[in-house]
């Protein structure tokens, strides 16, 4: 199959920003020590900008999977994970033997409402000034974040 973008040609073509889990937990660590941040709030993300389809992750995603067909889906259509991935628990478990992985579900590797949540939203942006502001200088490239995560996941051997 191929891998469809799971979002819209408006998501595919707005702004959007990702948030890599190592920055937001040094910026959580941040928060709580740092007297610069007391009794705030703070927006957390990578600190880039980019275009969703750009880097929203198919592309890198094919590329690290070796899949060679991926993009949009046809014109009007919207891919939903949730819907996608319902009944592919036993077609993950044999995945998982296959490649000789970790024990996990599928329900483990994703949360699929929450992707189809976030790949729906248009132009989600937040702003970092606040934070810089107050001290917090951490940032990640998106991209490249992306990738580090997939290896990571490859490592320990919870995708093939």
């Amino acid at each position: 199959m191929p891998l469809l973008f799971p979002g819209t040609e408006s998501v595919w073509n707005a702004y959007s920003i990702a948030s890599d889990a190592d920055l937001i937990a040094e910026q959580e660590i941040w928060a709580a020590v740092d007297p610069n941040a007391r009794n705030e709030t703070f927006n957390i993300h990578n600190g880039d900008v980019f275009l969703s389809g750009s880097i929203c992750g198919i592309k890198i995603l094919a590329e690290q999977f070796g899949i060679e067909k991926y993009g949009l889906p046809e014109s009007g259509k919207k891919v939903s994970l949730t819907e996608l991935m319902k009944d592919k628990g036993a077609v993950w478990e044999k995945i998982v033997k296959d490649n000789q992985l970790l024990p996990n579900k599928l329900e483990e590797v994703g949360v699929w409402w929450f992707a189809d949540f976030v790949l729906g939203a248009e132009s989600i942006i937040s702003c970092m000034n606040k934070s810089k502001e107050h001290g917090f200088l951490g940032f990640r490239n998106s991209k490249n974040s992306l990738i580090s995560w997939v290896d990571k996941l490859k490592a320990h051997k919870i995708v093939p």
